[in-house]
């Protein structure tokens, strides 16, 4: 198709990583596996952590949206949520300006937890009868139950984390911050909320980030800049108010296991009429080999030591309201002045870091058409050591 080898090498690398054998998970006790180590090395558990992020447009949900298939609950189970969102509200003046706008943090709240606890409260009442002689209903319950552990909102970016309850008691020393790169370099209309809280015995940290926008010459370059600021100006100096413990780390790099999603708004660096005919044949090998967040990848400037799957989903950005339509017309001509045509991207996209992680799925869910920008979700496999973890 045209793939540079240089490309082509980096995708067979992620195709090779891709077709390694599963690790099996015990889906017993919040979903962990126990891994038997040598003698004088410490215990590890193993948790499925599904990661989402979803840019919004500022389109207020329905009261009943289901977002049961992007959260995958019919058919698995993880053992935490995290959830990154962009744009929960318009980003105009008030917003950015004015007092917080909690309603709509919470309404998407609300859906989160109907979604995760739906097809428990379904099982617990098809599972009551035959485990009641038992006496375990209520245990059986109660660790299949999912709780908000943490949430975070800064004018259009919201992150919440929802865990098992039964894992919510090792959750310890939570811990957010919010760096603003928008308006003057630091209103909140852009930038990152940024979440983290040590499991057992390992440090997590999730960085929910909108970057700057723009499909012209040197745009991405500002998209560098916002990643490099968020990455340095982030720190967390503990919660409540209280000094964070001196094991813990401070900055977002630093900690042992890192996801970074969001809307990214890398674009695809080559003419727009060709983008155009290649999207139309649906040939994203080849659009993806000018894809400036790959680029950046396989460059290692601002995203040196972060990985990504290998994207074999269509774009996500940007369609009709309420249309699987891109937002341009076959012959090329405008939708309007304020919508000028902006060839399809990949703009929301997750990058993880540092080792015992192992991403085992990774796509898009083009059935959700509230916005522009279509939601994308991962799957990871998270190695946890629990030798000598306070509280466990």
């Amino acid at each position: 198709m045209g793939e540079s080898p240089k490309f082509a090498q980096m995708i067979w690398q992620r195709l090779a990583t891709s077709r390694l054998p599963r690790h099996r998970c015990v889906s017993d006790f919040t979903g962990l596996e126990k891994s038997a180590t040598q003698e004088g090395q410490n215990e590890t558990v193993k948790y499925r952590v599904f990661a989402g992020t979803w840019n919004l447009g500022g389109v207020a949900p329905p009261d009943d949206l289901d977002l049961e298939d992007w959260l995958d609950t019919k058919a698995n189970f993880y053992d935490i949520y995290v959830l990154g969102f962009q744009e929960i509200v318009p980003l105009n003046a008030r917003n950015m300006l004015g007092p917080k706008n909690r309603s709509a943090a919470m309404k998407w709240n609300s859906l989160i937890g109907d979604a995760l606890n739906n097809r428990r409260r379904r099982q617990g009442r098809e599972e009551a009868m035959s485990r009641c002689r038992k006496g375990a209903t209520a245990l059986h319950q109660e660790q299949d139950v999912f709780r908000c552990a943490m949430s975070k909102q800064m004018v259009g970016i919201f992150v919440s984390v929802w865990v098992r309850s039964r894992l919510r008691q090792h959750v310890r020393h939570p811990g957010v911050n919010h760096v603003g790169a928008g308006v003057l370099g630091r209103l909140g209309n852009k930038g990152a909320v940024s979440v983290r809280f040590l499991l057992h015995g390992t440090s997590f940290c999730f960085v929910c980030c909108h970057l700057a926008s723009g499909g012209e010459e040197g745009d991405a370059l500002l998209r560098n800049d916002d990643a490099a600021s968020i990455l340095s100006r982030t720190s967390f100096q503990g919660s409540g108010g209280a000094p964070a413990p001196q094991e813990l780390p401070k900055n977002i790099l630093d900690h042992d296991r890192v996801i970074l999603l969001g809307d990214l708004n890398y674009r695809i660096a080559m003419d727009d009429a060709e983008a155009r005919q290649l999207v139309k044949v649906k040939k994203w090998s080849m659009l993806l080999e000018n894809d400036e967040l790959l680029l950046e990848l396989s460059k290692g400037r601002q995203f040196d030591g972060w990985h990504e799957g290998l994207v074999t989903f269509a774009p996500t950005y940007k369609y009709q309201p309420n249309s699987d339509r891109f937002y341009w017309c076959a012959d090329g001509a405008a939708t309007g002045r304020k919508n000028q045509p902006r060839a399809p991207a990949w703009c929301d996209r997750i990058l993880w870091r540092g080792k015992g992680m192992r991403q085992i799925r990774y796509e898009r869910c083009g059935g959700y058409r509230l916005s522009d920008h279509r939601p994308v979700r991962a799957v990871f496999h998270a190695v946890c050591d629990v030798a000598g973890a306070v509280g466990c």
